[in-house]
């Protein structure tokens, strides 16, 4: 299922990046002042200029985690609202994505400086862990409940 973006601004896009019953994960930084410090997060962030939602999540899982994938990976899309108020972000839209990627994929990461660990979880563990950022979780729900087979190219 995909939301079609409507032009609108919005603050940011998060994308679940999944494999085999997995989904590509970090743990985000524990520094005062960051949002989640500390926290499971998924690839995504701030937007820049005027990229669409899907340009905003795979330009930040490339730079994040050197992935390059393709528009089309995207199978599941959705506004929602931002995460983040104290940026700014109050009253304003996020996205929330799913795309499909290989595990020859997983074995080219690079990832960047921001935040550690990356790893893939298994979808359960993922969602059942108490140190993952909640509306993440609860926005992953939907996406596994799409009639979408997530795990097939």
């Amino acid at each position: 299922m995909i939301t079609p973006w409507d032009g609108q601004d919005f603050a940011g896009a998060k994308l679940a990046a999944l494999v085999d019953g997995h989904i590509l994960t970090y743990r985000r930084d524990n520094k005062p002042g960051i949002p989640w410090p500390g926290l499971i997060d998924l690839p995504g962030g701030g937007r820049e200029g005027d990229e669409s939602p899907a340009l905003c999540a795979l330009r930040e899982l490339h730079e994040e985690f050197g992935l390059l994938l393709p528009e089309q990976r995207i199978w599941w899309a959705r506004p929602f609202p931002a995460m983040d108020a104290r940026s700014g972000s109050l009253g304003r839209t996020g996205w929330f994505l799913a795309a499909a990627i290989t595990r020859s994929e997983v074995n080219a990461i690079r990832f960047g400086n921001e935040g550690h660990s990356p790893q893939l979880l298994g979808l359960d563990a993922f969602l059942a862990a108490n140190d993952a950022i909640a509306p993440l979780q609860q926005r992953l729900r939907l996406v596994l409940e799409a009639p979408q087979n997530y795990a097939v190219l």
